[in-house]
């Protein structure tokens, strides 16, 4: 292959969950497109790079300091969400059932991966929960060992400043079959039960 396509595939198979195969197939796809495409594709890469930031509060993707939850007056200040991601957020805001604001921890403890409290954004979450009038915080985490590890350490740090900490409900996904869900799954919807 010619210098420049090998060079757009050793770019494209660097992103998650890109292997060499779909990176050839996504630069044959842009090879095959109007130069018009690609330009735009590279224009827009560049002008996110250049303009999204961190919001300074709750460490969403912006474009200005504040992030348009942090700066919505209609926001529920007292209750904080603490997600993972920038995507957990957005996941959470599709359902439109959340009022309060957010603090995105960008990413999740894991010692064997080296992820340790000073990698996340803990340190700025627990300045927030001392300087704002935070009633209640929802641990969001993802339920895996990670997550799950996360938020223990969380509720260690901020249960004793006397602040109701509570975590999503965990259960049975609508529209799943009792026989094909694992047993942790079905332990946690009995835990979490709620009378009707």
């Amino acid at each position: 292959m010619p210098k420049p396509f090998k060079r757009v595939i050793e770019e494209l198979s660097k992103l998650p969950g890109i292997g060499e195969k779909t990176a050839s197939r996504l630069a044959f796809f842009i090879l095959k497109s109007d130069l018009s495409y690609a330009k735009n594709l590279a224009h827009s890469i560049v002008f996110m790079r250049e303009r999204l930031q961190l919001c300074s509060t709750c460490f969403n993707l912006s474009e200005s300091p504040h992030c348009y939850i942090c700066s919505n007056p209609q926001r529920d200040k007292s209750i904080l969400c603490i997600v993972e991601t920038p995507q957990d957020l957005a996941a959470i805001e599709k359902s439109r059932d959340f009022r309060g604001c957010y603090h995105i921890l960008h990413g999740r403890l894991s010692p064997l991966e080296g992820i340790t409290p000073k990698n996340l954004k803990i340190k700025e979450l627990l300045e927030r929960i001392g300087s704002e009038n935070i009633q209640e915080v929802i641990l969001a985490m993802n339920t895996n060992m990670e997550g799950e590890t996360t938020a223990l350490y969380l509720t260690k740090l901020i249960k004793p400043k006397g602040i109701k900490v509570t975590h999503l409900a965990q259960g049975i996904p609508m529209g799943a079959d009792l026989e094909y869900i694992d047993e942790v799954t079905i332990s946690k919807a009995l835990k979490n039960r709620i009378e009707v």
